[in-house]
């Protein structure tokens, strides 16, 4: 990426580095991570088979909903691989219906 501004460069790395944290967390459990915009501010993170009630999920915490959409810009919808810290982490990134609102599944691939 070329800017010529820090921002968007910084935004994308806490963007990239909070990812990593999360998709090593849902690497070392065997499971989705699930984001769910259910606050104004805040998305609410999952680990759980999307496929399943959600009732069966770990919640994770909350990310704020800028970061969640700086982590939804820095992937795509479907395949992604991305280096971040030397490390390469390859997954799908696909959407699905939480209580009547938007999630985003992410899972290993």
């Amino acid at each position: 990426m070329t800017s010529n501004s820090r921002e968007p460069h910084n935004a994308d790395a806490e963007a990239l580095a909070t990812l990593a944290e999360y998709l090593e967390l849902l690497l070392d459990r065997g499971q989705s991570l699930i984001l769910v915009r259910s606050h104004a501010e805040s998305s609410d993170i999952f680990l759980g088979d999307a496929s399943e009630p959600e009732e069966g999920w770990t919640r994770h915490g909350a990310i704020r909903n800028a970061m969640a959409s700086a982590v939804l810009g820095v992937t795509q919808s479907g395949f992604n691989e991305l280096t971040i810290g030397g490390q390469t982490y390859r997954f799908v990134r696909a959407f699905t219906q939480v209580a009547n609102q938007g999630a985003v599944v992410f899972s290993a691939a």
